[in-house]
């Protein structure tokens, strides 16, 4: 069945109107952002933690520690996708401009912090481990990025964050425990 013909026409005017934003933003990103200081930070945010990650990573757990990673990263960049979408808040430092989450976040300090923190002191209770990982990335990495003039919260408190981050946490430490894995 086809979408009735308004519909399909006015989603291809505000696909043309959000096509004109996107190259206005890059205009705007390829002026203001790229290669400033900030923008250097981002990129040094996004890589560092992995190398650092890599050198210093229980290597007998890796598969593990980065199934766990991998599914932070891509739960933190669709509530990251979702949240800049809905307006809740906003990035002036994007590493790339046509990607609406905050790269170093998203893509690397959650998931890497979440990874260290899993192999480290693995005799902690998760439920510490998980209060601790939202702790940091509530009250104290969102406040920094704002100070910093990363972030700007529009509709969103770090109180919103603390019950999210918790559970991003442990369900990914239940990743990384599972016995399910068999060869291929």
């Amino acid at each position: 069945m086809k979408p009735p013909k308004i519909y399909q026409e006015e989603l291809e005017k505000l696909t043309e109107m959000n096509n004109k934003a996107q190259e206005i933003k890059f205009d705007i990103w390829n002026e203001h952002v790229v290669f400033t200081a900030n923008w250097w930070i981002t990129v040094f945010l996004t890589t560092v933690p992995w190398i650092l990650w890599f050198l210093f990573r229980k290597k007998d757990s890796t598969s593990r520690l980065l199934l766990a990673g991998f599914f932070s990263m891509i739960v933190s960049i669709i509530f990251d996708f979702i949240g800049t979408k809905l307006g809740f808040w906003l990035y002036y430092y994007d590493l790339i401009p046509f990607i609406p989450s905050f790269s170093p976040w998203d893509i690397t300090l959650i998931p890497v912090l979440i990874m260290f923190l899993i192999q480290i002191k693995p005799s902690i209770n998760p439920l510490v481990k998980a209060l601790l990982f939202s702790i940091i990335a509530s009250f104290i990495g969102e406040p920094l990025f704002r100070h910093f003039g990363f972030y700007k919260p529009i509709k969103w408190n770090s109180l919103y964050s603390f019950p999210i981050n918790y559970c991003i946490f442990l369900i990914a430490y239940i990743l990384s425990k599972r016995k399910s894995f068999n060869e291929v």
